[in-house]
């Protein structure tokens, strides 16, 4: 890390020993000199926004399922949703490929078959986004397991208390289940944002970037500088500015938690 820190003040290519440049590579980024720079925080941030609520949601209520008595079957449930999140990221993205095929693919097979019009998924600007992040819920595993695990950890006296006292289902979620879980839910929003900043498999293996760069996340991004175009200084001061853009947010949640996580010992 600190060689990385200290290469982002250089002018360094590989092939080159580095040239210590100040703050140049930083000044070009923000000064609009390399235009991919805004368009890849723009497109990682719509991605961030659009993945972490919906990831939370999903998961948060699958767990919430799959925990309640009556569901027959329930470990079996358990694996199936959670096997895609040890599925190689690759292997997934090949499945996924075809998957959103606008000719062959299956999801545009369902909807000719209920005659509503079909989408390009990855071909298309307005869409590319929203489908990464519909595969990438597909593989919520670890953060159901997460939620499942803190389900189980609520006091059971504390829904008996509340039955005596006439609640039912809704209150109970709402006074009981969601205030227990805000730890959990805290934790999760906390890794997940951070999962999402460094979304780069997608882009690598599904779309290069494309098509238009709607697709160009921060980490694609860091990669093309460095790996393609041999830019290491450069790409060490985009990695730094990533760094940094996830410690302000992380420091922003932990910050606003008191408002909202609660937490039994505090009690």
């Amino acid at each position: 890390m600190l060689t990385s820190l200290l290469l982002s003040f250089t002018d360094y290519r590989i092939v080159n020993t580095p040239k210590f440049i100040g703050l140049t590579n930083y000044i070009r980024l923000f000064d609009g000199t390399d235009m991919y720079f805004y368009n890849s925080l723009w497109v990682t941030f719509k991605y961030v926004i659009l993945r972490v609520p919906l990831g939370l949601f999903f998961s948060f209520i699958a767990a919430f399922l799959l925990n309640m008595d009556f569901i027959r079957g329930k470990s079996i449930f358990r694996t199936i949703f959670y096997l895609p999140s040890i599925v190689p990221a690759v292997a997934s993205s090949m499945i996924w490929i075809w998957l959103f095929s606008p000719d062959l693919g299956l999801f545009n097979s369902f909807l000719e078959a209920l005659n509503l019009p079909t989408l390009s998924w990855l071909y298309a600007e307005e869409t590319v986004v929203p489908s990464i992040v519909m595969m990438s819920l597909w593989a919520m595993g670890s953060t159901i397991i997460i939620f499942l695990a803190g389900l189980q950890g609520v006091p059971r006296s504390l829904y008996e208390a509340a039955i005596v006292d006439g609640a039912g289902a809704l209150r109970k979620f709402r006074h009981i289940t969601i205030p227990m879980m805000t730890p959990i839910i805290f934790f999760n929003l906390i890794m997940g944002s951070i999962g999402a900043f460094q979304v780069f498999t997608e882009a690598l293996i599904m779309t290069q970037g494309g098509p238009n760069n709607a697709s160009l996340f921060y980490n694609y991004y860091i990669y093309r500088q460095a790996f393609q175009f041999g830019e290491m200084g450069q790409a060490s001061a985009i990695a730094w500015i990533l760094f940094l853009i996830i410690l302000v947010i992380t420091a922003i949640f932990f910050r606003t938690s008191k408002t909202w996580v609660f937490y039994e010992s505090e009690v």
